[in-house]
């Protein structure tokens, strides 16, 4: 009996929960035909995208992209195509291994039924991926997952300096015996009070430092030079989409989304 194929790792280019889209669409898209190996597909894979209506799977090429790359984007590229070079260095006894720790890790896109899981290669290049944001790009070793704990930013406030606008977030997590191993990861966007959320707008930051306990003010620097913010309006809505980081193991938890009314503030300590 054939398998379920998912590629976790990927995210599916629709908007929609589940990969439903207009239904003209996918009635013009081909129809993916079951076979011995695989009997379904999600998410994305290479340039091809899965979407599923009345129980068919379809599946069409994602549109060439002629956009040329920020600095960025180019950086993040250069990264991944070392973490894919260093998963071929790696023993075949070490490969294996990382593909046992990944049968723990949680599902976070359908089916969730429990009967697939990421691959060893998956789980390395996040650890990989991971570090790196830590400024300590390296080949990580296979370590098993743990579950990560759970934290919510209740709040944020800013200060700003000639440099940069930093964000004080107010987070709260839920009990641990370590929360100093843990980073807070986050995308942001800065929006006026008229404009919506746009995720191809945000941008990725990294707290100052780990989290001290478990009610922490996190402090995240967003710079002048990011072109991100001006000193010019006062009031922000920020959208943002955050996670943590463990910095022992370098994987990272699934995101949480915010939406928080800030204020530009010149004249404010930064709370410890």
């Amino acid at each position: 009996m054939g398998k379920t194929c998912r590629i976790p790792f990927f995210r599916a280019q629709s908007s929609n929960p589940g990969n439903i889209i207009n239904p003209s669409i996918v009635e013009a898209m081909p129809k993916y035909i079951p076979n011995s190996r695989f009997s379904d597909c999600w998410a994305s894979v290479g340039n091809i995208t899965f979407y599923h209506k009345n129980g068919q799977c379809y599946f069409r090429k994602k549109s060439v992209c002629r956009f040329p790359s920020s600095a960025g984007q180019i950086a993040v590229s250069e990264i991944h195509r070392r973490a894919l070079a260093a998963w071929r260095t790696l023993v075949h006894d070490v490969q294996l291994r990382w593909n046992e720790y990944a049968k723990a890790v949680p599902s976070h896109r359908p089916p969730f039924d429990g009967k697939s899981h990421i691959t060893g290669h998956n789980l390395f290049v996040s650890a990989y991926h991971g570090f790196a944001q830590l400024g300590n790009e390296h080949i990580p070793g296979p370590r098993k997952w743990t579950p990560f704990p759970c934290v919510v930013i209740e709040s944020i406030s800013t200060v700003t300096d000639e440099e940069n606008l930093r964000l004080i977030c107010k987070t709260i997590m839920a009990k641990t015996s370590e929360p100093s191993r843990y980073r807070l990861h986050i995308k942001i966007q800065f929006a006026s009070a008229k404009v919506g959320k746009n995720p191809g707008k945000m941008r990725m930051f990294l707290a100052d430092e780990n989290f001290r306990r478990l009610e922490s003010f996190v402090v995240v620097k967003v710079p002048v030079s990011s072109g991100l913010w001006s000193a010019d309006f006062n009031e922000y809505r920020i959208f943002c989409r955050y996670s943590l980081i463990d910095t022992i193991t370098g994987y990272r938890n699934n995101f949480k989304e915010g939406t928080f009314a800030v204020e530009v503030n010149s004249n404010l300590n930064v709370p410890q």
